[in-house]
């Protein structure tokens, strides 16, 4: 099962001198216990390489976006890529249609966006009525302007969980800010009644 909290990587919107492994890293050791590596823009020998330093992370569920990893434990597509053949996927997806799709596909969870206007993505569109997030087949993960202070409300509305990038990515202190989304999402019981 896919957990609570889910971490998307964007070492672009890092602070200057912070590291993309340190940052994953700092945010493990405050309870992290899934991450997304998206980082496309890298060669793909060194993309590979931060794939497999992350694997090594205790507990870490490592997820590749878009490109299949060895290393990594499972594929995130996007919204119109053709579903693999075999191993554990998820899917970025913006309806409940797309949703529904996937699952029949294979998929073992989606994200489901926008949640909210997003700063790293400003004017994308309409954002999703709260109950677009329920009833789902396969857990679903809210995502776009995700943070401390909606988190419990998407899995309330019906989410198994929150996909973070922003939030945590540009803040000063992304350990702490994924300790204050893990603690709003311990009391808030999802579609599945898992804590």
């Amino acid at each position: 099962m896919i957990p609570r909290l889910v971490l998307l990587t964007d070492r672009s919107q890092l602070a200057l001198g912070r590291g993309l492994s340190r940052t994953v890293t700092e945010c493990v050791e405050a309870g992290l216990r899934a991450v997304v590596v998206r980082e496309h823009d890298l060669e793909p020998a060194a993309r590979t390489a931060l794939v497999r330093e992350l694997t090594e992370l205790p507990g870490l569920l490592v997820i590749s976006s878009r490109i299949h990893g060895a290393a990594a434990d499972g594929l995130h597509l996007a919204a119109r890529q053709r579903a693999p053949q075999h191993g554990r996927w998820g899917r970025s997806c913006h309806s409940r249609q797309a949703v529904a799709r996937s699952a029949a596909e294979g998929a073992s969870w989606a994200t489901l966006s926008p949640y909210a206007e997003s700063a790293s993505k400003p004017g994308r569109g309409s954002v999703l009525a709260p109950a677009d997030l329920a009833g789902h087949p396969i857990p679903v993960l809210a995502l776009s302007g995700i943070g401390p202070h909606n988190a419990a409300g998407a899995v309330a509305a019906g989410a198994h969980g929150v996909a973070v990038m922003g939030a945590v990515m540009r803040a000063d202190d992304p350990a702490g800010v994924v300790a204050e989304l893990l603690a709003a999402l311990v009391d808030v019981p999802g579609r599945d009644g898992l804590r």
